[in-house]
């Protein structure tokens, strides 16, 4: 029997159909109402009434004093995973969330996915449900909240430091999820009924539910994953200015920023966009960046902030400089750890205008908070979901000779294919199936979660993303996994991604022997791992064989002297650049194939 290896939060199915409202039966007529008039449970209590609320039916409730330090205030607006929430206009002790049974939902919009705020109570809690669109046909979904006490921590949206029960503060840690079910992109939703929840003292309970908008007209020219919440500084009222080489021009721009896996809030007063000169110089003088008019803004823990688009000409080749001012105190923050790029912080103040670098006396190897730079127009983006080998671990710092920049400049120089962006999601020793980092808490571990658990932020709700390449297992089985557990990781990984209309691409696992954990045992996994994906021609819309490309034919087990930086693990910048040179960028266009 295949091992289940799919995140909790995740959505199990999709199956569409053409039925009529008619043929749904009589409980199919009732009219849709909003969710607010639906609440029938109240999750929320304050610390001096914790009895107010009974979120489980044994007394227990989310505190809202934990709740408002984490940035989730009553009438919050928190965006998370590209879909802006809203968390209940409600008072603590008042109804605030809906339990899942069946209940109608008026939504209305057209988008890529249906997205849920959602917890179970009384253990994992899963049903089906149905989307019904204004051209009188619906479609089924399955959906799985994962316990607010057990859940993964990994997928959480937020989690609190305590709970409340009758008697007062117990430590633990309460966690809320957001769950996203993929749409028929081409029709407008009508309406939404919720699951019907099976499971003796189980409770599937949705605090709101959004359309989350298609991205449509931009495309995702930078990226970077946030890979762990490690110790900072502390940076006091200090400005970053960070350097990142876009994959795509594009004459109007924006920035998104996440606040991944943290407990608190951060508030970014001030951004700006710049093309670099040199150094933290800007060409000319930075241009202000917006957040929904404003000037700053405050990243609630666990979501994320996209500005305003902004008349902004991205160049092909030219490096920007986004600079963001801190102005309190952070101790720690959500960041991608090994950028291979130097980027820079500021003595005290708010120098994000800057027209010199005379101020950025520091500098970080890091991407804190920065998490996408995006181009308006454009075909989409390429998403390659990779460890340290996409990362581009053992390239030159700032010389920007990863293998998936190497495949941009590519992709700009024909026109045989869309020229897509390319956006890199790897993380230094990421995994297919396990978590390197917990995902939760501050942690010097910058592994990031597993691919299974970052699949849902970290491709698809990527801008624009078209095609992804997956490009991870070999740390898996350098720690002990077994082929069979892999192959069946990186399947999961497609099929969801193929549910989602996103094209999905593997490529086979490097040769690594020297590496002191590439043992002969490993390279028997490994073998069997690549022997697998060369032979499914069901799960993959194409296979990448870049074991072929890199290893030494007189000795295939490891790579070829050439290609090696020196720690057989590895490729050095002429192996990174033949990977790119071997990709068929053909493979990388088209609608995924049937049955996916």
């Amino acid at each position: 029997m295949r091992r289940q290896l799919w995140g909790p939060a995740l959505v199990l199915a999709l199956v569409t159909s053409a039925a009529s409202p008619a043929s749904a039966g009589a409980a199919e007529e009732r009219e849709p109402r909003p969710l607010r008039e639906l609440y029938d449970n109240r999750a929320v209590s304050e610390d001096d009434r914790p009895g107010a609320a009974d979120f489980d039916g044994q007394g227990r409730s989310l505190p809202a004093a934990a709740l408002r330090a984490a940035g989730w205030r009553v009438g919050a607006r928190p965006t998370v995973e590209g879909t802006r929430l809203d968390w209940p206009v409600s008072r603590p002790g008042r109804p605030d969330n809906v339990r899942a049974d069946g209940q109608r939902v008026a939504v209305e919009g057209r988008g890529d996915a249906l997205t849920f705020l959602v917890a179970g109570t009384g253990g994992e809690a899963t049903g089906t449900g149905s989307v019904h669109y204004r051209d009188g046909g619906h479609s089924r979904y399955r959906l799985t909240a994962p316990d607010w006490r057990t859940g993964p921590l990994a997928t959480k949206a937020v989690a609190l430091p305590y709970l409340n029960t009758r008697e007062g503060g117990v430590k633990d840690r309460p966690r809320l999820y957001v769950v996203t079910v993929p749409l028929d992109a081409r029709r407008t939703v009508e309406s939404v009924r919720l699951p019907h929840v099976r499971g003796f003292g189980r409770a599937l309970h949705v605090f709101d539910l959004r359309v989350r908008p298609a991205t449509e007209g931009w495309t995702g020219s930078w990226s970077a994953s946030t890979a762990g919440l490690p110790e900072v500084g502390p940076w006091r009222d200090q400005t970053l200015r960070l350097v990142v080489h876009p994959t795509k021009a594009g004459p109007t721009v924006r920035v998104r920023l996440s606040n991944t896996f943290a407990g608190a809030p951060v508030r970014v007063g001030s951004a700006t966009v710049a093309v670099r000169a040199k150094d933290a110089e800007p060409r000319s003088e930075p241009v202000p960046l917006a957040f929904g008019g404003r000037r700053g803004a405050v990243l609630p823990a666990g979501a994320e902030a996209v500005s305003d688009p902004l008349d902004f000409a991205v160049e092909e080749g030219a490096d920007l400089l986004v600079s963001l001012h801190l102005p309190g105190s952070v101790p720690s923050v959500p960041l991608h750890d090994k950028a291979v790029q130097k980027s820079y912080l500021s003595t005290p103040g708010d120098h994000a205008a800057d027209s010199d670098g005379a101020a950025y006396t520091g500098t970080v190897g890091t991407w804190p908070l920065l998490t996408g730079v995006d181009v308006s127009g454009g075909p989409g983006s390429v998403v390659v979901l990779g460890d340290s080998i996409t990362e581009g671990v053992r390239t030159t710092e700032g010389a920007n000779r990863r293998w998936t920049d190497a495949l941009a400049r590519r992709l700009r120089a024909q026109d045989r294919v869309p020229r897509y962006g390319v956006l890199n999601q790897g993380i230094s020793a990421n995994r297919v199936l396990s978590d390197r980092y917990p995902g939760d808490g501050v942690s010097a571990d910058t592994g990031g979660v597993s691919a299974l658990n970052r699949l849902n932020r970290d491709l698809l709700a990527q801008t624009s993303a078209q095609t992804v390449v997956l490009f991870e297992g070999i740390n898996d089985v350098r720690w002990g996994a077994g082929a069979d557990e892999v192959v069946d990781g990186l399947r999961q990984l497609a099929s969801r991604a193929r549910a989602r209309g996103v094209r999905a691409v593997v490529t086979t696992l490097a040769p690594c022997e020297g590496e002191s954990r590439c043992t002969a045992a490993v390279d028997a996994e490994r073998t069997s791992v690549n022997r697998a994906l060369r032979a499914d021609r069901h799960s993959f819309d194409a296979v990448l064989d870049f074991d072929r490309v890199l290893r030494d034919p007189d000795r295939p087990a490891r790579m070829l002297p050439a290609y090696d930086s020196g720690d057989h693990l590895h490729p050095g910048e002429a192996g990174l650049q033949a990977l790119a040179d071997a990709v068929d960028l053909g493979e990388l266009t088209g609608r995924p194939r049937a049955g996916g």
